[in-house]
């Protein structure tokens, strides 16, 4: 028997687990090593920061699912991988051995590496449920008192999208308060111009953003460094194309929600060969760590190179569907090689985005996400909100259910071209 141990319990690393264990049967044993019981819906969390979900809208107890689906579960949390010895050493001081191992781990948030920053500090984080129910209490008070805004995405991050989402949805929320007119906003990131997302943008998201921020008296900056947060005031230097300062800023606030930037975990950070000096995980395009090759890796932890030399750091977002390519790839992996072949699957990584507005919202396709592309299309409407809404009912179904992929999305994704692998090219004898 192989027994295959997924790190993680995020967004991929639960599909993950479903599909291997889809894949290869109840001889061999899948596992999953996490911190916490429960799975939580990362994109609802802008919606609960200004209370429009509650806790246990977006939350699975995973424990249920897993032992109805025949999955080992771990959820005391990693201390340490040890890919030398191929096991995984665990926070109360047990071990898990694995043949194979998936790391889907997520990210650490790097908010020490800016004063003042994070949720125990100055500003508001969108990035855990936890933090966005700090946030909501801090919502209320700002709705109580109203004041300055300041929402972005510092140096160095590579999730812009809620970001984008959570400056809109609270603009919707302080209209929906009759408070709005006493809330002057700024939006402050690292990228080089409005809609960049990391990914130099996406059909027209430049047009798009940028409209829907002036139509909202949206201010913003952009090749913004953060400097320093203090109570009520974040210091900001705005980067010239030549690396030096065009202009500093000292922009007040009463409320403040800015997205760090990732790292990878403690448990991995530092392994040679196969994290790079950041922490994310070295991998291949079969998605394997070319110094550990039973050591596959999906998300936010796999290491993506920026797409090019921007004023002010900027990395290269992992989006929803991207992932899930990167877990279907992964899965007929370890399929194979356990079946005594080889490794031949590689994820498209396309991507496709529905960013909500709360009344509105803009959405893009883009095939593959890293450029140049075949597709390269966004739109915004009202549509978007409602899709959105549907998009989290169907995916936490999902998770509810212990399934990766209906019938139905495969029959959808077929019609709509849009694929998770790309094909497989064989060589054959002449």
């Amino acid at each position: 028997m192989v027994q295959v141990v997924v790190l993680g319990a995020g967004l991929g690393g639960t599909l993950m687990a479903y599909e291997l264990r889809d894949a290869l049967g109840r001889e061999h044993g899948v596992a999953v090593v996490n911190k916490g019981t429960h799975y939580s819906f990362v994109p609802s969390n802008p919606w609960v920061a200004v209370g429009w979900r509650e806790r246990q809208a977006v939350e699975v107890d995973l424990r249920p699912v897993f032992e109805r689906r025949g999955i080992g579960f771990h959820p005391q949390g990693a201390r340490r991988l040890n890919p030398a010895e191929k096991r995984i050493e665990l926070n109360d001081g047990s071990s898990v051995p694995y043949d194979y191992l998936v790391i889907a781990t997520g990210p650490e948030l790097a908010f020490d590496e800016i004063e003042g920053f994070g949720p125990a500090a100055q500003t508001q984080s969108v990035c855990h449920i936890d933090h966005a129910l700090g946030a909501k209490a801090a919502f209320d008070r700002l709705v109580a008192k109203p004041g300055p805004v300041l929402v972005g995405a510092v140096q160095g991050a590579s999730c812009f999208g809620p970001a984008y989402e959570f400056a809109f949805i609270l603009d919707k929320a302080l209209r929906d308060a009759k408070v709005r007119d006493r809330v002057p906003m700024t939006f402050v990131t690292s990228e080089p111009y409005i809609g960049h997302l990391g990914l130099d943008g996406v059909g027209d998201t430049n047009g798009l953003l940028e409209s829907e921020m002036r139509q909202r008296h949206i201010h913003w900056i952009t090749n913004a460094k953060v400097d320093r947060f203090e109570d009520g005031k974040a210091h900001v230097s705005e980067i010239a194309a030549d690396g030096n300062v065009k202009q500093a800023h000292e922009i007040p606030f009463v409320y403040a929600m800015m997205l760090p930037a990732f790292r990878g975990v403690e448990a991995v950070r530092g392994i040679e060969g196969l994290t790079n000096p950041r922490g994310f995980i070295l991998a291949d395009k079969y998605q394997r760590n070319p110094a550990f090759p039973e050591v596959f890796s999906v998300g936010v932890c796999v290491a993506i190179p920026p797409l090019g030399k921007t004023p002010v750091p900027v990395g290269v977002p992992k989006t929803g569907f991207m992932i899930e390519s990167m877990v279907t790839a992964v899965t007929q992996n370890i399929a194979s090689l356990v079946a005594g072949g080889p490794a031949t699957a590689v994820p498209t990584w396309n991507a496709i985005c529905l960013a909500d507005f709360g009344d509105g919202g803009v959405a893009f396709v883009a095939q593959p996400q890293i450029p140049p592309r075949n597709v390269n299309w966004s739109s915004s409407g009202a549509w978007v909100h409602a899709a959105k809404i549907g998009f989290e009912k169907y995916f936490l179904h999902k998770i509810r259910s212990g399934t990766s992929e209906p019938f139905y999305e495969k029959l959808a994704l077929q019609i709509l071209g849009i694929d998770k692998l790309k094909a497989v090219q064989q060589d054959t004898a002449p």
